[in-house]
């Protein structure tokens, strides 16, 4: 069992760091889209597609990096007590939180899924604005991107429930796992 936790852990991760690194560069596409808005608007004919483009365009960002953000513990911790816990003390409690986290994404997948099959059940769901773009590219990006997030949650609850059994998963601090990965601070 401890050995399929591990190959579990190693596939997601480094599966979601690779989409990850990629996503990251999203935001060009965003900064583009509005670059291109701002000129449209201001020396041409305003654009009917610029603005809900950039929604879903930051619905792609945010969705797709959400597993590597919980990845790299780029996720908003309340450190009062936190910080000073052991290392032990710490898994605990994230197994514990990790199990709401995992509860939260089964729902929003249930959810995310439902809509999915319902914008392709009725001849293609379009948006309600003048532009129309039909909705279901940018359900089925959230839809992946929520079962990337439930898969990462499996992985970090696997992590921690090794942590506790006395097995290495390498650094939990994301300072530690920033250096490991041989990044900078900066990044």
């Amino acid at each position: 069992m401890i050995d399929a936790m591990k190959a579990y852990v190693r596939v997601v991760d480094k599966l979601n760091r690779w989409i990850g690194r990629i996503v990251m560069y999203g935001i060009f596409v965003m900064m583009g889209i509005l670059l291109w808005s701002s000129i449209s608007k201001t020396f041409l004919l305003p654009s009917l597609w610029t603005l809900e483009m950039a929604q879903f365009a930051m619905v792609a960002y945010y969705i797709l990096g959400g597993p590597y953000a919980i990845q790299m513990g780029s996720n908003v911790r309340m450190d009062l007590l936190y910080g000073e816990w052991s290392d032990r003390r710490k898994a605990q409690v994230d197994a514990i939180t990790v199990l709401f986290l995992i509860t939260y994404l089964v729902f929003l997948f249930w959810g995310g899924w439902d809509s999915l099959m319902y914008s392709f059940q009725y001849g293609g769901e379009r948006s309600p604005t003048a532009w129309r773009p039909y909705l279901w590219p940018i359900k089925t990006i959230m839809v992946v991107g929520i079962s990337l997030m439930l898969l990462q949650a499996v992985s970090e609850l696997f992590k921690d429930i090794l942590r506790l059994n006395g097995h290495d998963m390498g650094p939990k601090d994301v300072d530690e796992t920033r250096l490991s990965a041989g990044e900078d601070h900066a990044a």
